[in-house]
């Protein structure tokens, strides 16, 4: 073991044996060297054992990138550990290198657990879950990974059931909501449900000790769903990012960022304690749903604009034998000319297919139909998350998934002009009449077809709707990004059907909409816009 600084209490000793020196500075500085467990998707690292006589509570961070994120962790861990400004030790449980390569190439959550530390300051052992930054370089599909990775954490039987607190982590130097913002707050808040909402908290990193006026401006213009304290702005509590610095100069300075962390630290750690620890119950029925939705209305968009085709093709088919009836009656030959719709498999461009994105498309080759796009998780179609007992919950038929492939292709509909012969048409609208009736009753079946295109396209319009009323209802942030790019085409087609009631409530959804939510909705399309230009540079 190397000698430790003389300065060092000598109730570290343990830990300190277990850890390796990174600086010998003033403080010193230890990398921590937790047990590491990966279970599935989920990465787990604890300190100490667990003792179950004691109570634990469990807190989310989550923000955007390069809010100091880590550093808040390290100080989590130093103030349940009970290390104080004038013990000149520091620990850190994150190995920042290690870390920098792993955001590199996935988007893992990861648990930090630290036992065995119950009251040195805190009556409870603490479980940290720490999520990779949203907005980042790596696009849209690291933002829609890390949700889905927070889905296999909530559900998983190793992983985490209940949460005390949701923190915010922002910057004290944001100084506006800015598009990027807005969406970052948009994507974390609409994870969750309704009855999280008193425990999402702000936690302000480089604090300089005042308040935090811009901060709680770009919350507050955000309309973030959070706790809020006496004066009504979000509860938030203030975090200097200091401690780990150099203390040989400046240690006046360095003091007063500590006693502002500390006091941060025991604002918050009291709130931890005062508050219930929630169920994720309702967060995993909101997660459940937006991977539903988000899968289940691109299909049934898709299911729909193939519907419209049909009709199309009918009423084009409908009008040219009426051109012919008297043709017909005479029993005299004759052409018509339509659009007729084929689907085909067209490569997809872009992403990873490797170490953990796989970004492809898993269809149903009975259906001809693609049920999740894109999915970026799955390698098979088993792992996809719109299978459910064996079977998909998307595609028409919900067919067993040994009838779906994940591939870097999709189904895409096309049309063409063809020519078809009286027979042909007979043949396609008279098969199960007899003989005489054929050409009589031909018109009148070319009806039938167009009145039951008619109500399956009912039927599927309906389908789309009850998901996004559904998520309404169970979601804290209503306003979400991920249901407002829908609304849109849904108001259309129910203005379409005539169906005003549900035209009126779509409408109330996009009319709620804030301008944090339209902010985000801009950063959206920009980003997507963006990466798309990127696909077809590589393809």
């Amino acid at each position: 073991m190397e000698t430790q600084n003389s300065k060092i209490p000598s109730k570290y000793q343990d830990i300190i044996s277990r850890s390796n020196r990174i600086s010998s500075g003033s403080p010193s500085i230890y990398q921590l060297k937790p047990k590491k467990e990966e279970i599935g998707s989920l990465t787990r690292m604890t300190v100490g054992e667990r003792n179950l006589n004691k109570t634990n509570r469990t807190i989310l961070l989550t923000g955007e990138s390069g809010t100091g994120k880590s550093t808040l962790i390290n100080s989590l861990v130093n103030y349940t550990m009970g290390v104080k400004f004038e013990d000149d030790v520091w620990f850190k449980i994150i190995e920042e290198e290690e870390r920098r390569q792993t955001e590199s190439q996935t988007s893992d959550v990861i648990v930090y657990q630290i036992f065995g530390f119950e009251d040195e300051t805190l009556p409870y052992s603490l479980t940290i879950i720490d999520t990779p930054g949203y907005g980042d370089t790596r696009g849209l599909e690291h933002d829609l990974i890390i949700n889905q990775r927070l889905f296999d954490l909530f559900r998983s039987d190793d992983g985490v059931h209940e949460v005390t607190a949701v923190g915010l982590v922002v910057k004290n130097s944001e100084n506006r909501l800015n598009d990027r913002l807005s969406y970052i707050l948009n994507s974390v808040t609409s994870l969750f449900g309704k009855d999280l909402e008193k425990n999402i908290i702000a936690l302000i990193t480089h604090s300089d000790g005042r308040k935090p006026r811009n901060a709680l401006e770009a919350l507050e213009a955000a309309k973030v769903k959070c706790a809020k304290n006496e004066k009504n702005q979000p509860l938030h509590f203030l975090f200097n990012n200091c401690q780990s610095e150099d203390r040989t100069e400046e240690e006046e300075y360095l003091k007063h960022a500590d006693q502002i962390s500390v006091k941060g630290m025991r604002e918050f750690t009291d709130f931890l304690e005062k508050t219930a620890p929630r169920k994720l119950m309702k967060t995993v029925d909101v997660l459940n749903e937006h991977i539903r939705l988000t899968a289940c209305i691109p299909n049934l968009e898709e299911r729909i604009n193939l519907t419209e085709l049909k009709q199309r093709k009918i009423k084009q088919i409908q009008e040219e034998v009426k051109k012919h009836e008297e043709e017909m009656k005479k029993n005299e030959k004759f052409t018509v000319e339509f659009d007729e719709f084929y689907i085909e498999k067209e490569p997809i461009g872009g992403g990873m297919w490797g170490f953990m994105l796989h970004k492809g498309a898993v269809s149903c080759k009975v259906c001809e139909e693609n049920c999740h796009y894109p999915c970026t998780m799955a390698k098979r179609p088993e792992k996809c998350k719109v299978m459910k007992t064996g079977q998909c919950t998307v595609c028409t038929n919900k067919c067993p998934v040994s009838a779906h492939v994940k591939e870097k292709w999709k189904y895409v509909t096309k049309t063409r002009r063809v020519k078809k012969t009286e027979a042909e048409i007979i043949q396609m609208y008279g098969k199960n009449m007899a003989e005489r009736w054929k050409k009589l009753n031909l018109l009148e079946n070319i009806e039938k077809e167009m009145n039951q295109l008619t109500s399956q396209k009912s039927q599927l319009l309906d389908e789309a709707y009850k998901h996004v009323v559904n998520l309404e209802q169970i979601a804290l942030n209503v306003n979400s990004v991920s249901t407002h790019v829908h609304l849109d085409f849904l108001i259309d087609k129910m203005k379409e059907r005539g169906d005003r009631e549900k035209v009126q409530k779509l409408e109330e959804m996009k009319n709620r909409v804030d301008e944090g939510t339209r902010a985000a909705l801009r950063y959206m399309k920009n980003k997507q816009d963006l990466e798309n230009k990127l696909d077809d540079l590589v393809l």
